[in-house]
């Protein structure tokens, strides 16, 4: 449980430390172009989660709402925006994938309206980001893993490995962990 607590207080050291140094050069608020072909991956304790080109776990979280992007600044540092300069591509997806202009500037990846995010914590082959609660600002927002056909987990889904809950916070930004799922 305390590696958790680390891992997420790291994440948000990090991201904000990642922020403040970028924010001078302008690129901080612009997230990078990843791969926009997107797949699906079979993971015990979830189904089929939507993964990126690198095969990182596709998060969305609850307060985006008709197709817009509420993660913007630290947020988009810690929970990176999934973006395209052209159409999305998907193997083995059965929900909708769109885009979503953002308030960058950039054209954010969706999957049935909802924006898709990768999480810092996360490694390929593993899904940590599944549950999490955090705040950046005044603004909290609750994470979770993105299912192939657009819809996320039920809330009951237990980990298979590794998890552990807790908190932990640094500056303006705070977080809680959620599962530890590996595949």
């Amino acid at each position: 449980m305390k590696r958790y607590i680390f891992v997420a207080a790291g994440a948000v050291v990090l991201a904000l430390t990642v922020a403040a140094c970028g924010a001078r050069s302008g690129a901080a608020t612009k997230p990078s172009t990843v791969s926009t072909t997107v797949a699906v991956r079979q993971v015990p304790g979830l189904g089929r989660i939507l993964i990126d080109a690198a095969g990182m776990p596709l998060y969305v979280n609850d307060q985006d709402t008709a197709g817009m992007s509420s993660c913007n600044g630290a947020c988009a540092v810690v929970w990176k925006p999934l973006t395209t300069s052209g159409t999305p591509t998907a193997t083995g997806v059965s929900g909708k994938l769109g885009v979503v202009a953002r308030s960058d500037g950039g054209r954010q990846v969706t999957l049935a309206g909802r924006p898709v995010y990768t999480f810092i914590a996360d490694r390929s082959g593993a899904v940590t980001g599944n549950g999490v609660h955090d705040q950046f600002g005044t603004r909290s927002f609750s994470w979770h893993v993105m299912l192939s056909d657009g819809t996320t987990p039920a809330a009951t889904a237990s980990p298979s490995a590794g998890a552990g809950a807790g908190s932990g916070s640094s500056g303006s930004g705070s977080s809680s962990s959620g599962g530890g799922f590996h595949y």
